[in-house]
């Protein structure tokens, strides 16, 4: 499954020094849309990974990372991100707390710069009481020396209504000096609601390389530990496994599997391995589903990614609902959207499925279900959770919880996601 990272949530779970990008004056405001990039660190290949000094703090985090097979990559957020990011914000503010999901991992090509979404008329300050939340608190992040800083680049946030909630800080960072520099961060939406944070950015000589050290876990060890009556166990599967033999794969135990059909960042691309996955596990009798991983902040633009994967699928029945994968909410406020927003926009996906003879099924770490999707969005699909924990402690419905990032499965050279499907299914 894709599953983004963004820079500081690495190096904050892994208790390593700290990041950013132009020297901020005290009580600097930071644009919220000011163009940057989303960094992804499963879009990161080894061969465009060797940094220089000079270059961007993107480029930097690609350094870092440089190395760290894909699959352990995109998973780090999940697994450590929660703890950090929700201790950082609670100490800084009430407002804050339990306010800061983690992160998902990502599969897909390096993100561009989303383009803004309409921007509709605000709703008043006498209807809009609730504060901004904090999704990414940035805190411990590595900013590389002799580069420009810029707050936006290292923390996240949402509104309820505001799409273009304003950043503040008091606090300064000299990106030209290495050490240490504490910030308070405030960010406030368009009727006065505020929410305030404490961090800290570290400005680096290097960035610090990262070594994953998630359990690894064979499908059997898997199946056992999270037995149960019931329970049915898979796997999901992007071009990052390459070529699987999915008679082995069977062979070992697997029940199903949910293959990636694509992805969109500034246009639609298919996965390589797309058709031959689904092909070959549908030859190996496995029962199959897809998910599509976007980045889209318009009603319009998911629409028609539902329409482009009905049109790819071209009526071939599915075994699990469409799973809709969005998850760029460590820099969230660069996309222009409210909660409300895509709250809305998945909803809309999901018409569109309907309308295509398909139905769609919602994919989100537990944080995010928790803190960024409504309850009517809940009730409206099935879910799938991903929370990486002998035993998860969510307490919402969920169809599927994919439980770990580091699965190792007969027919697969490299790690697995690997999930639990719960049966009866409540997938309609």
């Amino acid at each position: 499954m894709k599953k983004n990272i963004i820079f500081s949530f690495i190096l904050a779970s892994s208790l390593l020094t700290a990041c950013g990008k132009d020297v901020a004056a005290n009580e600097s405001a930071v644009t919220p849309n000011e163009p940057t990039s989303v960094t992804s660190a499963t879009d990161i290949n080894a061969s465009d990974t060797t940094a220089a000094a000079t270059e961007s703090p993107k480029q930097a985090t690609d350094d870092m990372l440089s190395g760290l097979h894909a699959d352990e990559a995109d998973s780090i957020a999940k697994l450590i991100g929660a703890d950090f990011e929700n201790a950082s914000v609670t100490a800084a503010s009430e407002t804050a707390a339990n306010t800061t999901p983690e992160t998902k991992p990502n599969n897909s090509a390096p993100a561009s710069t989303p383009a803004p979404a309409p921007q509709p008329a605000a709703p008043s300050a006498a209807n809009d009481n609730t504060d901004p939340i904090v999704l990414n608190s940035g805190s411990g992040s590595c900013h590389l020396v002799n580069t420009p800083f810029d707050l936006n680049d290292y923390v996240g946030y949402a509104d309820d209504c505001d799409r273009t909630p304003t950043l503040t800080y008091t606090g300064s960072v000299d990106p030209n000096t290495v050490g240490s520099y504490p910030l308070t961060a405030t960010v406030t939406d368009h009727s006065g609601n505020s929410v305030t944070w404490d961090l800290t950015i570290n400005v680096v000589n290097s960035i610090p390389q990262y070594t994953s050290d998630f359990e690894q876990m064979s499908f059997s060890d898997f199946r056992t530990r999270y037995a149960g009556e019931g329970r049915k166990f898979g796997i999901d599967v992007s071009t990052w496994q390459g070529n699987i033999d999915f008679n082995a794969v069977k062979n070992a135990g697997c029940d199903f599997v949910i293959i990636r059909i694509g992805y969109y960042y500034d246009h639609i691309v298919t996965d390589d391995y797309f058709r031959q996955n689904l092909n070959n596990a549908r030859a190996a009798g496995l029962p199959v589903g897809i998910y599509f991983y976007t980045t889209d902040n318009s009603e319009s633009g998911v629409r028609q990614h539902a329409r482009w994967i009905a049109d790819m699928l071209g009526g071939t029945p599915l075994d699990f609902p469409v799973a809709f994968d969005w998850e760029e909410f460590g820099n969230f406020q660069q996309y222009s959207m409210s909660i409300n927003d895509l709250n809305n926009y998945y909803l809309a996906f999901a018409d569109e499925m309907n309308k295509c003879g398909y139905s769609a099924m919602l994919y989100s770490s537990k944080n995010f279900f928790v803190n960024f999707w409504n309850e009517a969005v809940k009730a409206a699909t099935p879910t799938w959770l991903a929370h990486y924990v002998d035993s998860t402690d969510y307490t919402g419905k969920y169809s599927i919880w994919q439980a770990s990032c580091a699965g190792k499965i007969d027919g697969i050279a490299g790690n697995v996601d690997m999930n639990v499907l719960y049966d009866p299914l409540p997938l309609s």
